[in-house]
């Protein structure tokens, strides 16, 4: 049976880098980024956009679940509201398959820490580290399956998402 991994967490908590441990620890795996979906320049949040983004990350999840090449379907994105995980099932067809909702989440010193460490390094701006310690209290209220990135490594959480996630 196919799995779909819907994996959320604020930006800088390492949902791209778990992610991409998870495609390569899982058989016949494939990996979608949300982000990917909604690389533009200048980024512009509006209502059009973001319905654009969620159609195409719904378009390539449905495609990807119907592969007969895949098992694995690993997607991350910032999901920080049950509105935007509801509304991206809604619209997959998981008759086939078994759904995995989780939250990444960290302590607030070690999420402020990585975003910090990114900024350093130019890969985020410096106004990240507020809005996503601001959506850090909000992951504990979904209705996901939370794993504490904190002092563990990348492939140590993909691990733990395997353990949640392996069938009783």
């Amino acid at each position: 049976m196919k799995q779909l991994f819907l994996i959320g967490g604020p930006m800088g908590v390492g949902k791209t880098t778990v992610c991409q441990h998870l495609k390569t620890l899982l058989p016949r795996s494939v990996f979608l980024d949300g982000d990917w979906c909604w690389d533009a320049h200048p980024f512009q949040v509006t209502e059009e956009t973001k319905a654009m983004v969620t159609d195409n990350i719904c378009h390539l999840l449905n495609n990807f679940l119907a592969c007969s090449a895949y098992e694995n379907i690993v997607f991350c994105w910032v999901m920080h509201q049950q509105e935007i995980i509801d509304g991206i099932l809604s619209r997959l067809n998981t008759d086939a398959c078994r759904v995995h909702c989780l939250s990444l989440t960290a302590e607030a010193d070690c999420l402020r820490h990585r975003l910090e460490e990114d900024v350093r390094r130019g890969l985020r701006t410096e106004d990240v580290i507020p809005r996503s310690l601001e959506r850090l209290p909000l992951y504990p209220r979904l209705n996901t399956r939370l794993v504490d990135t904190t002092g563990k490594t990348a492939r140590q959480a993909a691990e733990e998402i395997i353990a949640l996630c392996a069938p009783n």
